[in-house]
């Protein structure tokens, strides 16, 4: 089987490794990929949001599967585009992606079905937002209403805070925003939970934990994502029945009623709080680097997986897992998520030492002749099972200390909160180096 996965960061690169071990995989094509998806899948340098291009290339190759990756293309359209032509696509459609192409639309689902998640108004005009904000209690959360590859969201301590992020949103820092979501602050712990469907049934996919912030303990500001660990410390088979009840399967209740349902991965963000789940909000795709961390974990066939979600047979399909933790840490260009300089090559690649418990993923990467350049702000994903995740932690950093690249940084307290806090202290207060 030919399978084609659309996108170019370390989600596809871990997508494109786990279904390089299926029998059922004769050749792979990552579009556009990256340096390392080059290793396992022939690159195509092809805009994934120009559908016609990626249309005569699937057709062209004759193409039996096709996978998209990112949240762009399948918030624009690209499934019902493909399907319309005969092409087998595993994603959700265009108005099940508003899920995450439009947080009001989220929150607009959430209060008419009754699904727990903050108080929420939405402003069309920066006056209107900027003085509901002089009247309201402080933490607030300030989001864009559009897509911003996870960094549109602002926790704001003050109303300076506020505004600056106000400002930001309406300014088209993320896109050009219509609207500005201000939500309630929800204090509790966060939880990713996956899920696959193909329409009629639905199986949990793993859960993580991910970490946003920029700085340690944290901090500083949202990226795309720092670094993951699974399965959740949150997790347990009593909270799960409640996202089912209070969460999806409303979710899915309102879809059906808007006459469409729902194929593919979905991602709930949720708040935990007393042991109650409330939404933040949904992606509409596996989360990066969520995905990074979770597929080394899978035992069961991914490329049956898929062909099950399109076919509308996952109720036969079973998902092993192997019984480990996996921790993943996301080494980044300095400077990110802000200006951050490209083109700097990455030495000693070639001395990591990877197996079946130690993964290296790239993604803002290429090829130049034989040398390794990083060109985007998340650069690779270092990844480690074990059955303690200090352990996996200890892994993780011996590969980076083996690594030669000045130009980057990474957190060193990625599942902080379930690692012994003294030991990460003494840690902490050592240089980091590569």
């Amino acid at each position: 089987m030919k399978i084609a996965i659309l996108g170019s960061g370390g989600r596809e690169h871990a997508i494109a490794y786990t279904i390089s071990k299926s029998e059922k995989t004769k050749k792979i094509y990552c579009l556009p990929g990256n340096a390392g998806t080059e290793d396992i899948a022939e690159n195509i340098s092809i805009d994934t949001n120009n559908f016609k291009e990626v249309y005569e290339f699937l057709n062209e190759e004759e193409i039996n599967l096709v996978v998209v990756g990112p949240e762009q293309p399948l918030v624009n359209g690209i499934v019902d585009f493909l399907e319309a032509r005969n092409v087998r696509v595993f994603g959700p459609n265009k108005i099940a992606s508003q899920l995450e192409g439009s947080k009001i639309f989220t929150k607009n689902l959430c209060k008419k079905y009754n699904i727990p998640t903050a108080d929420f108004g939405v402003f069309e005009n920066i006056e209107n937002a900027k003085n509901f904000l002089k009247n309201v209690n402080y933490p607030i959360v300030i989001k864009a209403d559009n897509l911003a590859a996870g960094k549109g969201v602002y926790i704001s301590k003050n109303f300076d805070e506020a505004d600056f992020a106000v400002n930001e949103v309406f300014e088209g820092k993320f896109g050009v925003a219509k609207n500005v979501l201000i939500e309630e602050f929800l204090n509790g712990e966060e939880m990713s939970y996956f899920i696959l469907s193909d329409g009629k049934t639905i199986k949990n996919f793993g859960t993580a934990q991910d970490h946003k912030r920029v700085g340690e303990g944290d901090t500083g500001k949202n990226t795309g994502g720092m670094g993951a660990y699974s399965p959740s410390r949150l997790f347990s088979k009593e909270l799960e029945e409640k996202i089912l009840n209070k969460i999806i399967y409303p979710t899915f209740k309102g879809l059906n009623e808007l006459g469409t349902n729902y194929k593919g991965f979905l991602y709930a963000g949720l708040m935990i709080i007393d042991n109650e789940p409330y939404l933040i909000e949904y992606n509409v795709r596996m989360g990066d680097p969520e995905c990074q961390t979770i597929l080394p974990m899978l035992n069961s066939d991914l490329a049956d997986i898929f062909i099950a979600c399109v076919d509308e047979k996952l109720d036969e399909i079973k998902i092993n897992w192997k019984s480990k933790k996996s921790l993943c840490v996301v080494l980044c260009s300095k400077g990110y998520p802000d200006d951050y300089e490209k083109n700097f090559k990455i030495n000693n690649l070639d001395k990591l030492i990877l197996n079946e418990n130690n993964y290296l993923f790239h993604a803002g990467t290429r090829k130049r002749e034989n040398e390794i350049l990083a060109i985007g702000g998340r650069v690779l994903n270092f990844i480690s099972l074990s059955d303690d995740l200090k352990n996996s932690r200890q892994n993780i950093h011996e590969n980076l200390k083996r690594l030669d690249w000045k130009k980057g940084f990474y957190r060193k307290d990625i599942a902080f909160k379930v690692i012994n806090k003294w030991e990460l202290s003494q840690e902490n207060s050592k240089e980091k180096r590569f």
